[in-house]
């Protein structure tokens, strides 16, 4: 009897064990296929229906650090980043050695403008795994946002070393090396980035800036001819080149340049106002009548009209100075001075145009402005 007893529990101990075998394969079984439904869903950009898998596999196994994984990143694409921060946590404190949880939880916290929390987890991903340049860029680019440019160069350093074409890291490495100082370090990064992606307008454009601040000239306007070449749609590009003409002490040049905008862009009011910088440039320094001819040419049309740019107002203001009418000079020149944001030469003009007039208290007003916005004192004051 005791034989059958015990033989009875065995076999019923054995059909329990094979019903919950069964059932763990069939619900892992179900388990996977939701989780391939979620992530066929993802890559169907069907968002939703991607949570609603996740979150059935969840249903299934509450500790699945993968589920969860899944899930936060959904939301995070799908842009519930509050979401997407609960999910993640949830998942790194599943498996804290796992770093890809980590890394998203910078992605998201990067999303929500949150750059110390971003930096933080890219830091914690890289005691984990120091060989990603992808990480170690989003450390260094945390790090630039959150105003620690010193503190971002070490990373990218990093990166395009194990990345020499991460274009990206190149780009923000010189950014950050121009901001400490180092003009020569960031002249290299700024330069190796063009070299992998010559198409890369926003190393162009610093490093056309760097040689603009040192006048090298002919650097400097390789890089804007680049530029125009690359966004011939653009009339601002060409508009840079033209006045980095100029500012080279190249007129003649500069009048070529912006007269091929103006045929191209007819309707554009900055081709005309540069064009007339340019012209009103020559027209006073060399006291020539024909260029300030042109200047006012180009000037007027821009400057009367309706809603008239600040730029045009100063530039017509001082040509009528110029030109000896110096009744609409003030005129034009008050009216520049109420079109912010104003340049501090607009109250020198204005000043030039009031003492010429008798306007004595005018003058000194527009004087003391100027210094005021400038520091710098002008005769007469």
């Amino acid at each position: 009897m005791k034989r059958l007893l015990v033989v009875s529990i065995g076999l019923a101990a054995l059909v329990a064990g094979m019903v919950l075998a069964w059932y763990s394969v069939r619900q892992q079984r179900e388990f996977q296929r939701l989780i391939a439904a979620g992530d066929a869903a993802l890559a169907r950009d069907q968002t939703s229906d991607a949570v609603e898998s996740f979150s059935g596999a969840l249903a299934l196994r509450g500790d699945s650090m993968l589920a969860y994984l899944k899930r936060g990143d959904t939301y995070r694409r799908r842009g519930d980043l509050n979401a997407a921060l609960r999910d993640l946590r949830t998942a790194a404190a599943l498996d804290p050695s796992a770093p890809r949880p980590i890394e998203l939880l910078g992605d998201v916290n990067a999303a929500m403008g949150r750059w110390e929390r971003a930096a933080e987890h890219y830091r914690a991903f890289t005691q984990l795994d120091d060989r990603s340049s992808r990480v170690l860029y989003k450390l260094g680019l945390a790090s630039y946002r959150n105003g620690q440019a010193a503190r971002a160069i070490e990373p990218l350093q990093q990166a395009v070393v194990l990345d020499g074409r991460l274009v990206e890291a190149h780009y923000l490495l010189g950014m950050c090396l121009r901001d400490q100082g180092d003009e020569q370090g960031a002249l290299r990064a700024l330069a190796r980035a063009v070299e992998i992606n010559a198409a890369f307008a926003a190393a162009r454009e610093e490093l056309a800036d760097i040689h603009m601040q040192a006048e090298r000239w002919r650097a400097a306007i390789e890089q804007l001819e680049a530029l125009a070449a690359l966004a011939p749609e653009r009339a601002d590009r060409l508009i840079a080149v033209g006045l980095a003409y100029a500012r080279s002490g190249r007129p003649e040049t500069a009048i070529l340049t912006l007269g091929r905008a103006a045929e191209r862009f007819p309707d554009r009011t900055d081709v005309y106002i540069a064009l007339g910088r340019v012209w009103l440039a020559v027209a006073e320094s060399r006291n020539d009548r024909v260029a300030l001819s042109k200047a006012v040419e180009a000037l007027q049309p821009r400057a009367t009209a309706p809603g008239a740019p600040h730029e045009a107002l100063m530039l017509y203001g001082r040509a009528m100075f110029l030109a000896g009418d110096l009744a609409r000079s003030e005129r034009t020149l008050v009216e520049a001075t109420a079109r912010p944001p104003v340049d501090p030469m607009t109250f020198r003009y204005l000043a030039d145009a009031a003492e010429r007039l008798g306007h004595r208290a005018a003058a000194h007003e527009a004087r003391v402005r100027y210094t005021a916005l400038t520091g710098e004192a002008v005769p007469g004051t």
